[in-house]
């Protein structure tokens, strides 16, 4: 059941510059954006969902989220992203997921959330059995004072300011779970896996 005090923000306004500058998120997977693909595995999951993307708007939004570019110019990363759109709603704790992760664990949401209030941490990321995955988290919208604060002082990287918070890592074992895709062959990875692939019920 969808978790109204969690929104997700779906993470696509980068510049793609390892796939040719194409939109990431517009880039098929199986026949669909893989930004599809990430709303269809949030949306059972959270109370709202919000894309942060820079480009191609409407084709964003004709994915049935709300769009917000980000609101500080020159397209200054992630954070800046994450800040824009968690501005646009009131939920108590923000997912945050890139947009070329196709196959999100069903249970992302609550598994994080869990991890946070069993920690007592305002800030969780996801882990699997290799390594922990910086750009996948769970914040408190309590932190985003200080996110405001750390942009404005010039930080972009994303693990940086995450060092400044109290943080734990949820663990999932999946090993495609957080599959993405920055390159055309980690795209083909990604269509051997999408056939198996289990689906949610398509956003339609």
């Amino acid at each position: 059941m969808p978790n109204p005090d969690v929104a997700a923000i779906v993470l696509a306004g980068g510049r793609g510059r390892r796939m040719d500058e194409r939109d990431k998120g517009l880039v098929e997977l199986a026949g669909r954006p893989l930004a599809a693909w990430v709303i269809e595995r949030l949306r059972p999951q959270v109370g709202e969902i919000v894309v942060s993307a820079n480009r191609n708007l409407d084709a964003y939004a004709s994915l049935g989220c709300p769009v917000v570019p980000d609101s500080l110019p020159g397209q200054p990363g992630p954070l800046a992203g994450i800040l824009a759109a968690a501005e646009t709603t009131a939920a108590e704790w923000l997912l945050v997921t890139p947009c070329d992760t196709p196959f999100l664990p069903v249970n992302l949401a609550a598994q994080m959330l869990a991890v946070a209030l069993d920690r007592h941490v305002p800030l969780v990321r996801a882990a699997d059995t290799e390594r922990i995955h910086y750009a996948v988290m769970l914040m408190h919208r309590n932190l985003l004072a200080d996110l405001a604060a750390a942009l404005a002082e010039g930080e972009r990287r994303v693990q940086a300011w995450q060092a400044r918070h109290r943080n734990a890592e949820a663990s999932f074992t999946d090993p495609n779970a957080f599959h993405n895709i920055n390159t055309a062959t980690q795209l083909g990875e990604a269509e051997a896996l999408a056939g198996s692939a289990c689906h949610i019920p398509d956003i339609d």
